[in-house]
């Protein structure tokens, strides 16, 4: 191992620390894995549905299945899972302008909202194309301690107030992500405010995280990334949209055309790519959580403040460490590189990238482009300079690439 004595050491006794929590981790990947088994034989999986298709694809019944399946296991009325998503963003941003009218109000109660999200609201710097110039409000309400503020959100919520827009993974933050019964809660509350404000789950990075979804225990609508939790790194691109009948149809006319919605769209990618990845997704997803905890659990002993803490619930598959400087950032993200399997001879460095405010570094040596289920880490060169790692396809890829990153900040002593 070409690790100081140090470092394997601290990984020995994290491992040993982190024992007890693997325990419910894995009764969850269990109870998940025969949730998709349950859903896959109700909908009747077979390899027909494997094939491609192209044009229109007006009669495209591997397509037609795959939302079938993804409505059944997300308990929602109706899906659309399509290639043709660009990214989790472009997904919520296809329900956002489905749903959406000039004049109506989006209010994140979750605080400010992703950094690529505040480009498709036209958030503070005016963005072409943005919600805002379309004539729809804004406005947010801060977490107050890491959490929720019900009351606040109580005396937000105007007639005008027609999606509630919650983000259940932290973004670029240290608060805790939300847990399945926080949404419920959440959600109970604003239909008690408002009983037509729709409900709107980012639920990027939270898929099978637990054994219910957001659109489980009250949600009207959510979305997220199949190069995330749902693709089980299988998956070569696309997005997802779930939730009642009405809103991902409204969703659907913006993603292809109104009075085309759902019924177009080839699949120009092996259907059996999303089919599989997203069997393989509750088993995957519990890989990235017990990678998540052993992080959590070694760069506690080596000093630095992480969020969640290893005895902490989790509503998403990120680890937030925070590194205290850019020094120890780039170091982080260079080591977890050295120890990809794709570009492995690459070291990352902060550059400009499209829909954020500061620099971001990124550490990806992913077989999927940027797939986050794949170990990864990335965060933004600002104070107090907190890097985001997630993902894992394999729970040991997890246990040498942290030690690459900790290793590499070592370095610098």
């Amino acid at each position: 191992m070409p690790f100081t004595n140090k470092i394997l050491q601290m990984k020995v006794a994290a491992l040993k620390e982190c024992a007890p929590y693997f325990k419910t981790i894995e009764e969850i990947s269990e109870e998940n894995t025969l949730k998709v088994l349950e859903a896959m034989r109700k909908t009747k999986v077979s390899d027909i549905h494997f094939n491609t298709t192209s044009g229109y694809a007006y009669d495209d019944i591997g397509r037609t299945k795959l939302e079938e399946l993804y409505a059944e296991i997300f308990g929602a009325e109706r899906a659309l899972v399509r290639t043709q998503f660009v990214s989790g963003t472009h997904a919520l941003a296809t329900v956002l302008f489905g749903i959406l009218r000039p004049g109506d109000e989006l209010l994140s109660i979750t605080g400010k909202p992703y950094d690529t999200m505040q480009t498709v609201i036209g958030y503070e710097q005016p963005s072409s194309g943005s919600l805002k110039e379309f004539g729809i409000l804004y406005d947010e309400v801060p977490m107050l301690n890491g959490k929720v503020d019900l009351e606040r959100v109580g005396t937000k919520i105007k007639p005008t107030t027609k999606v509630v827009l919650i983000q259940r993974s932290r973004g670029y933050s240290m608060r805790s992500p939300l847990t399945i019964q926080e949404i419920k809660d959440i959600c109970t509350y604003v239909k008690k405010i408002k009983k037509d404000c729709i409900c709107f789950i980012d639920n990027c990075y939270g898929e099978f995280v637990d054994t219910l979804e957001p659109t489980q225990v009250g949600a009207d609508i959510m979305a997220g990334s199949l190069i995330k939790n749902p693709g089980g790194g299988i998956a070569p691109t696309g997005g997802y949209i779930v939730g009642k009948d009405n809103l991902v149809k409204l969703a659907s006319y913006r993603l292809t055309a109104p009075g085309m919605g759902d019924e177009l769209g080839a699949s120009l990618a092996n259907n059996r790519l999303l089919f599989q990845g997203l069997f393989l997704a509750p088993h995957v997803v519990a890989q990235a959580v017990k990678g998540a905890i052993f992080a959590s659990v070694l760069f506690t002993k080596l000093g630095y403040m992480t969020l969640p803490r290893p005895q902490d619930d989790r509503g998403d598959i990120i680890q937030a460490i925070e590194l205290g400087t850019k020094e120890r950032l780039i170091a982080f993200c260079q080591g977890l590189q050295k120890y990809s399997p794709v570009d492995s001879y690459v070291t990352p460095e902060p550059w400009d990238m499209p829909g954020y405010t500061d620099q971001v570094i990124m550490a990806a040596g992913t077989f999927v482009q940027g797939a986050s289920i794949e170990l990864s880490a990335d965060g933004p060169m600002r104070e107090p300079y907190i890097v985001y790692l997630q993902g894992a396809l394999t729970f040991e890829h997890a246990i040498i690439g942290i030690m690459g990153a900790a290793q590499a900040i070592e370095d610098l002593q």
